[in-house]
């Protein structure tokens, strides 16, 4: 089925300024909404050519991008997928493997009971990131081993990582629909923490200096994100926008500033 077959729907978020398409899915009960302004932007990660990191001051110095508090883990499932690749790693892959010898993650229940787990922290950053001083260079240890194995890394990091700056949420209504609602991450989805951080990527112009679409470069993300056919509807859609002569995008907020 074309996108132009589905049923679709385009508004305009006046207050943050950003253009929505959804649609509904042929056989599921449920409804993709995607923030088409941050998929069609420019926007491409800037680790290690000019992020200033998530710390309270600039630090580009350091090269820790968003690795400086260490990844939150959504579930279990996600933890153990990561201590199953940690023990993969190699010494010239990983410059803290014998740290990680002792343990990758940390686990803390909260005042409510909830199992709180994250990576845990070497020199005041994740375990899992190397420095510039090491000789493969700064970056996550688990994208150095995937690029050495020829395999994607996406299913070994954690999903917050390969995710970023992608934001999936899902609501289920009374009548048993869900919505996926694909966008960008902010400063407020971290929450009060958000408000400390000295820069943002989608905040910076910087950022938004790619050769192609988010869309585009981050295919393999969004894929496993909403799934192969709801891919590949967005992009009929999208394909078909752009070709009438009338159709103007909105170009992204940090754009405009």
């Amino acid at each position: 089925m074309g996108a132009c077959a589905l049923v679709c729907r385009v508004v305009t978020d006046l207050e943050n300024s950003h253009e929505w398409i959804s649609f509904e899915h042929p056989t599921e009960k449920r409804i993709f909404v995607f923030d088409v302004t941050f998929l069609e932007s420019s926007y491409h990660c800037i680790f290690g050519q000019g992020c200033q990191g998530v710390l309270t001051g600039p630090a580009e110095e350091l090269v820790q991008g968003c690795c400086s508090y260490g990844a939150h883990l959504m579930d279990e499932k996600d933890a153990k997928k990561v201590e199953k690749v940690a023990v993969k790693l190699s010494a010239s892959q990983w410059q803290f493997k014998k740290q990680g010898e002792k343990g990758v993650l940390k686990r803390r229940t909260d005042k409510d009971g909830e199992v709180e787990i994250t990576t845990r922290l070497v020199k005041d950053a994740c375990i899992f990131l190397n420095r510039p001083d090491f000789e493969r260079g700064a970056g996550c240890a688990i994208h150095v081993y995937a690029m050495d194995e020829g395999v994607s890394f996406v299913p070994l990091k954690p999903e917050v990582c390969w995710q970023l700056p992608l934001r999936r949420e899902e609501a289920t209504d009374t009548a048993g629909w869900v919505t996926t609602t694909i966008t960008q991450w902010d400063r407020r989805h971290w929450g009060k923490g958000g408000e400390d951080f000295h820069w943002w990527c989608t905040e910076a112009t910087e950022a938004f200096t790619g050769a192609t679409s988010v869309y585009h470069s981050m295919s393999e993300e969004l894929t496993e994100l909403v799934g192969e056919w709801a891919y590949k509807a967005l992009g009929e859609h999208l394909a078909q926008r752009a070709a009438r002569p009338a159709s103007v995008a909105i170009a992204h907020p940090t754009v405009r500033r």
